[in-house]
Formats: C-alpha cells, sequence, structure tokens
C-alpha cells in the first residue's frame, strides 16, 4: 500500500490531535494520586495513566484506521506476528518510573508501519509540551520547526547514552562505550533519550528495547540520517526485543567497533 504525502500528512495531523488529549488527560492525571501496580519486577511499574492513555489511543486508531492491527505494552493490543499491512506501535508512558518518581523524562509514542516499512512516528515530549514528528516522506518537526539531520559527530566527540543496568554490570560492551565517549549518561526511558540523539544533543543511545520502546524513535532517526540497529549492527526485528543502538553514523561505526572487541 502507497500513501500519497497529503495522506501522510493527514495521518500525521489526525495523530497530533490524539496526542494533544492525551497530554492534556496526562497532565490532569499527574495532579492526582496515581494507581502504581507492578509487572515483571519492583522496577516494571505500571499505572492508571499507561493503561488509560493505551485505551485511549488504540479506540482512536481503530476507529481511524479500520485495517490496523496494534502492537502496544500494556496488553491492550493484538498478537502480532508479521509486518504485513498496517501496523501501529503505542507505548502510552515510556519511562514509567520517571513519570512516577521525577515527573519528567518521560514521554508517550505512537508509530505506523506498512508492510514493514516505517511511515510515520510521534515522540510526545508531556512536560515540555513538545511533540517529535514525521517521516520520510515528510521530513522531522519539533512542533511545527523542521528538524535538520545532527551532526555527524565521533563517539569521541559527544554524549552517549546507555543503559544503567547493563552499564553497571559491564554488558554489551557499554563500559568500553561510556569509557570512550566524551561523557555519559543514563536517562531511564527510550523516548527521551531517542529524542537527545535526534536532535543532536547526544551522539548515540542503546538500551534493551521492546517494539514500542523504539518504533517511533527508528522512524524520526532513519528519516534524519542517523543509523539504527541492534548492537550487532543488524536490523531491527520489530516484532521482539532488541538490545537496540541509534547514533551518528561515525558514532555507530565507533561503537560496534569496541562492542565487537
Amino acid at each position: 500500500m502507497t500513501l500519497s504525502q497529503f495522506e501522510i500528512q493527514d495521518i500525521d495531523q489526525t495523530v497530533l490531535l490524539w496526542l494533544e488529549e492525551v497530554r492534556k488527560q496526562t497532565l490532569i492525571a499527574m495532579q492526582q494520586q496515581l494507581d502504581v501496580d507492578t509487572k515483571h519486577d519492583v522496577r516494571d511499574l505500571v499505572t492508571n495513566v499507561d493503561r488509560g492513555n493505551e485505551q485511549f489511543i488504540n479506540t482512536k486508531i481503530r476507529n481511524f484506521d479500520s485495517n490496523a492491527t496494534i502492537v502496544s505494552e500494556e496488553g491492550f493490543g493484538d498478537h502480532q506476528r508479521d509486518m504485513q499491512g498496517n501496523v501501529w506501535f503505542v507505548d502510552p508512558i515510556d519511562g514509567t518510573m520517571n513519570f512516577v518518581k521525577e515527573k519528567d523524562n518521560f514521554a508517550v509514542m505512537i508509530a505506523l508501519y506498512i508492510d514493514d516499512q516505517p511511515i510515520l512516528g510521534w515522540i510526545l515530549d508531556v512536560v515540555n509540551n513538545v511533540v517529535y514528528h514525521g517521516g520520510p516522506q515528510i521530513g522531522v518537526l519539533s512542533n511545527q520547526l523542521r528538524l535538520d539531520p545532527p551532526s555527524d559527530d565521533a563517539l569521541s566527540d559527544g554524549i552517549v547514552l546507555l543503559s544503567g543496568a547493563r552499564l553497571l554490570y559491564g554488558m554489551f560492551g557499554y563500559d568500553k562505550i561510556a569509557k570512550a565517549a566524551l561523557g555519559y549518561r543514563v536517562i531511564g526511558a527510550a523516548g527521551p533519550s531517542f529524542l537527545r540523539v535526534i536532535s543532536g544533543h547526544a551522539v548515540g543511545y542503546s538500551s534493551k528495547m521492546m517494539p514500542w520502546d523504539f518504533a517511533a524513535g527508528q522512524v524520526l532517526a532513519k528519516t534524519l540520517g542517523l543509523s539504527v540497529s541492534d548492537i550487532d549492527g543488524r536490523p531491527l526485528d520489530m516484532l521482539s526485543s532488541n538490545i537496540v543502538l541509534v547514533a551518528t553514523n561515525r558514532a555507530h561505526r565507533d561503537i560496534l567497533t569496541l562492542h565487537k572487541s
């Protein structure tokens, strides 16, 4: 299925309207007592806002796109087996620990892929009221400001963002990567970390992620000419967890070399 630029822009504007509503609902909920539960362990949090946002977004998608299948975090999506057709990815609160404890450094993310091709991605920075959105046919915008590709800096020239747990235990060469970079940071959420790379504030980011964690960021990053792969340099599996690496082209090469050494 091929969409015209007009159709792409129509979808983009429609989702931006959904995200306006999601932001309002999320901000209201943040002023109230959150209902916080755990999933796999005590650090894997889920709240009433995660569930409410996902139900809201998934309902909007199904009403808008009758052919949609949805891959989403909190159990309101579909059990998708392949990437054929219109596949939407939804992360209703990315960085739930940050959302609960910091009230910052979290995001809402949506992406659309058609027949395994990236079409559009949206990352909403709720606190700062900025949506990074776009795709290959329309470019990437921060709200209405079009973004230029970030400078192609090497790892030694910039900050790298890494998974804290895997850095702590020296997994995937993260310790060597952190030492080789000009500096390193741990944000604890995929969306805000992707945004730092997309906007040129970091040269790379790597962490273990589920599809809803990386689907939107991959669309935006690749549109801006950044490299996205798993930590071994292979294309991402869109329907399972990956050790994801997004970086400038030079930093990507540097990181892969360190990881394999």
